[in-house]
């Protein structure tokens, strides 16, 4: 084992702790005969309501909304009569419970996969749930989080939403994944949890569990048995950087004091509740889907503009950038009452939703309208999602205005929309990028795709090269460029973008501090320098190398 692993860095911090593994998901034993039917399907099915429950049960217990939201999904996964039907038909024909639930679990994973979009994002996460339902089939315990009576790096193959759905950080201090990339679920925990973590690093689960490592997130790598004197240095250089983070605060600006606005991606009023408002600058990202998820029929707009007022009460007239409903077949909504698509990535989401169904974008800007009426003093900024042609670009700004809404942007995720960003600025007042999407339509890579992460990667210089271009068309207009995409969260990123003139980045708000630090260490001039290098790059690693080490 080599005394240093190397992976991606997520964030920055650094930990000296016991490195623990994940425990491997339960083996399939041999195939049985099966004597009573009845009995092996009650089996089945007592252990998927038993996932289930479980699964429902931390979504409750979880503090984030997008958490909260995905364990959601995965309980009804576990509860679909679909997949209990096709379970119940493998074992009237003779399969035992734990094989028919293999067999059934995997037809589903197939079915989704081939559905595309947010169906096909939820079937890499159906391997978790089949290993619970099978564990509990087995009288196994279900997989999770070890507890090993002390702080501790987790180490994992990688990680899911049910298993990272409960972490305690005051034990978990650090994350650790072989597989996964800077866009990978356990990445996008991670910021959001302020944790430092290092993922695609090759050979972290042969370490042995109790094996004193060090993570240095910004370096991205994993020391196996630092000695004693090395165990003091990182410990002291942690320490440093805790205390640098606590003592950083206000507006987020460069070291000459060039303003970028730090902002909170939110998906309800209940993000907002612990908010340092002395420091607060507002809200970059309000996904108002959450509203809509989960229901057989559409807010009404009382219940909108009630959510709407609760959020802009909150935000003290500080800046709240509204997403119209961000969903389509992709996040089926039974009351859209939308089509079956072979590619749903690629189909009726975001604004052509609102264009094919007027009525429901504007009832909700609408409520929108009437919630900033009932807030005096409120800065609301609304914006489109999934935009692509200047076209949509001016209806939903028309739509906007007609309901009373003054500020009035769109998301640019499509290359076609950054390609054109100048000539969108001539007719909305803001664009915010969403690079998740943004990067998987650039590289044509599902972004949940493990074995594209080196596409996925926010680095790579074809995905800069748009953010630039969208950035210089701000500039030229004088009008505002936000982003609000994962790659916001990065403090090594976070300088690019400022060099670049982006005027605001968005996130969750553990991962402001970090943020803010980065932003605090260099001057403008120096930031984009690094743009410089970071264009000139020919792939991610050296692109992220030009910034990070240049």
């Amino acid at each position: 084992m080599p005394d240093v692993l190397h992976g991606v860095g997520v964030g920055v911090g650094i930990v000296v702790a016991p490195l623990v593994k994940m425990g491997r998901p339960p083996e399939l034993p041999s195939a049985r005969p099966v004597v009573d039917n009845a009995a092996e399907a009650a089996l089945a099915s007592g252990a998927l309501a038993a996932v289930s429950a479980d699964l429902a049960a931390r979504s409750l217990e979880a503090s984030d909304p997008t958490a909260s939201a995905v364990l959601d999904a995965l309980s009804m996964i576990a509860a679909d009569p679909t997949l209990s039907e096709q379970v119940e038909e493998l074992i009237a024909a003779r399969t035992d419970a734990p094989h028919a639930l293999f067999n059934a679990f995997e037809g589903y994973r197939q079915m989704l996969t081939e559905a595309g979009g947010y169906l096909a994002e939820r079937a890499g996460d159906l391997a978790d749930i089949r290993d619970r339902v099978i564990a509990v089939v087995l009288g196994m315990p279900m997989p999770g989080i070890p507890t090993p009576g002390h702080p501790f790096v987790l180490a994992a193959d990688d990680l899911s939403p049910a298993d990272t759905s409960g972490i305690d950080t005051s034990v978990v201090l650090a994350l650790v994944t072989e597989r996964g990339g800077p866009t990978s679920h356990t990445a996008i925990l991670a910021r959001a949890l302020g944790l430092p973590c290092i993922v695609a690093c090759a050979g972290v689960m042969h370490i042995a569990d109790g094996t004193i490592v060090g993570i240095d997130a910004g370096a991205g790598t994993v020391e196996t048995d630092p000695s004693v004197d090395r165990r003091r240095a990182l410990r002291a250089e942690a320490d440093s950087i805790v205390a640098e983070l606590g003592s950083l605060t206000g507006p987020g600006r460069t070291a000459d004091g060039h303003p970028v606005g730090l902002l909170h991606n939110i998906g309800s009023v209940a993000d907002l509740e612990c908010v340092d408002h002395e420091h607060f600058e507002g809200v970059g990202l309000f996904r108002t889907e959450f509203l809509f998820l989960d229901r057989e029929d559409a807010p009404t707009f009382e219940e909108q503009r009630a959510a709407y007022a609760a959020v802009l009460e909150a935000a003290h007239g500080k800046k709240v950038v509204v997403r119209t409903l961000d969903a389509g077949a992709d996040k089926p909504l039974p009351f859209l009452e939308m089509h079956a698509e072979p590619n749903p990535a690629l189909g009726v989401r975001g604004l052509r939703i609102g264009r094919a169904r007027p009525e429901i974008i504007q009832l909700q800007l609408a409520a929108l309208a009437a919630a900033v009426a009932d807030v005096p003093g409120s800065d609301v900024w609304v914006m489109a999602p999934m935009v692509a042609t200047v076209a949509e670009a001016r209806w939903f700004s028309e739509q906007a205005h007609a309901a009373g809404l003054d500020t009035v942007g769109v998301m640019i995720e499509i290359p076609a929309a950054a390609l054109r960003a100048g000539e969108m600025l001539d007719v909305v007042d803001f664009l915010s990028i969403g690079t998740n999407d943004l990067s998987q339509y650039t590289f044509a890579a599902d972004r949940m795709e493990g074995t594209l992460t080196e596409l996925l990667d926010p680095w790579q210089p074809a995905l800069l090269s748009l953010i630039a271009m969208c950035a210089e068309a701000g500039i030229e207009h004088g009008k505002p460029v936000g982003i609000c995409g994962e790659s916001a969260a990065d403090p090594a990123l976070s300088t690019l973008f400022a060099g670049m003139g982006i005027t605001s980045l968005s996130m969750s708000a553990r991962s402001l501090p970090q943020v803010r630090r980065a932003l605090s260490k260099r001057t403008l001039d120096e930031c984009r320098q690094l743009v410089e290098r970071a264009l000139a790059a020919e792939d991610a690693a050296l692109a992220r190398d030009a910034v990070v080490n240049g």
